[in-house]
């Protein structure tokens, strides 16, 4: 279960790195590594977060 809540959270974070990209790309306001960097981040512990609290919510 640990695992697959990791690869979801990895898919999620890889999902808000790209599309960071892609905003950044059409703003151009920060250096394009602080942006992978800070949108994985989010979206890997965002997804982890929602996760957690789901499977304890569930039982």
């Amino acid at each position: 279960m640990m695992r697959a809540m990791v690869v979801s959270a990895v898919l999620t974070g890889v999902f808000c790195a790209g599309f960071a990209v892609a905003i950044d790309t059409l703003t151009d306001m920060l250096e394009r590594t602080s942006v992978l960097a800070l949108s994985f981040t989010s979206g890997f512990l965002g997804s982890m977060f929602a996760q957690t609290v789901l499977v304890k919510w569930r039982k």
